[in-house]
């Protein structure tokens, strides 16, 4: 099946997140499709893991990644006092414990443990990158 909805991410230093998400995350970049524009910023990249693509960018000198939003704006901070994902993607891996260690011993910020969750058939935890972005990552357990 072919991918319908792509995701497509911003983030203030695309360039490093995407060297961040291949080494914690496991995504590989789509050799040909990084697009930088005259002082090297990224203005379109593609991400994949699986088959799965990402699409990132650094849309504007201006863009706040939600880390960076959420200390400088009291809103943003109270609703994403949670271990949900906001405004996040949830990952289907093969191995989610050694997903888990992978990403962990990289420096994400793990904000919700690896654990069983029953009602879902899933194994799972959510962790945050460098800039906020939340990423729930599971295996089907049933």
């Amino acid at each position: 099946m072919t991918q319908r909805i792509i995701p497509m991410l911003a983030y203030e230093d695309a360039a490093a997140a995407i060297d961040w998400l291949t080494d914690a995350f496991g995504f590989a970049e789509r050799e040909g499709q990084r697009l930088t524009d005259a002082d090297g910023t990224v203005t379109h990249a593609e991400l994949e893991r699986d088959g799965a693509i990402v699409m990132l960018a650094t849309p504007t000198p201006d863009y706040q990644g939600p880390r960076r939003h959420r200390e400088e704006c009291e809103a943003a901070r109270l609703w994403q006092d949670n271990p949900w994902v906001i405004d996040g993607l949830f990952v289907e891996v093969d191995d989610v414990g050694a997903h888990h260690a992978q990403a962990t011993a990289a420096g994400a910020t793990v904000i919700r443990p690896l654990d069983d969750v029953a009602h879902a058939g899933m194994r799972l935890y959510t962790a945050e990158d460098p800039e906020g972005h939340r990423w729930m990552f599971g295996q089907r357990t049933a």
